[in-house]
């Protein structure tokens, strides 16, 4: 169970401040269950109402900052999508964005920048699914590290070609 003031990635939703939890009942049904009440941090405005047991929407705690520069490590290790055709690409966009883990985004980020490459070799644009789900892997990816890290978002991709760049003199 996650505590009140901890910070969490929930689903689609990024990440996300546990401001309380506290049981509700709603219409049509008898008995009260425990809520988490969330605040994502991209929008202090909004307001999100998630049962405690709720296993439909993924929901776990930010990765630490050790996690976060492991995963930054084995950046170079970590393979690409393994997509068999077209059809199933944005199938497998989905899948990686849906599972909530910063591997998958990692792995879908380094596939669409290898087809973006070789689509702008070729002559081609990158299509605009493409485009769009690099760009939420990105925004994923770099507001988790941002948060581990403790730097702002805006400066997550230069830390992390600096500390590539390091690793390999």
């Amino acid at each position: 169970m996650f505590e009140k003031g901890e910070l969490v990635v929930y689903g689609r939703n990024g990440i996300c401040e546990v401001t309380g939890i506290t049981p509700m009942k709603l219409d049509g049904k008898k008995e009260e269950r425990l809520y988490y009440i969330l605040i994502p941090v991209k929008d202090r405005s909004g307001k999100i109402f998630t049962p405690v047991d709720n296993h439909k929407v993924p929901m776990r705690h930010v990765i630490s900052k050790d996690e976060a520069v492991r995963l930054i490590d084995g950046i170079a290790q970590i393979a690409e999508l393994g997509i068999e055709n077209d059809k199933t690409r944005e199938l497998s966009y989905k899948e990686c964005m849906k599972s909530c883990q910063c591997t998958e985004w990692v792995r879908m980020i380094k596939t669409l920048r290898h087809r973006r490459a070789k689509r702008l070799s070729e002559g081609k644009k990158i299509t605009a699914t493409d485009e769009r789900y690099l760009r939420q892997a990105q925004d994923s990816l770099y507001a988790e590290l941002s948060v581990a890290l403790g730097i702002p978002e805006c400066d997550v991709e230069g830390y992390i070609g600096a500390h590539l760049g390091e690793k390999k003199e």
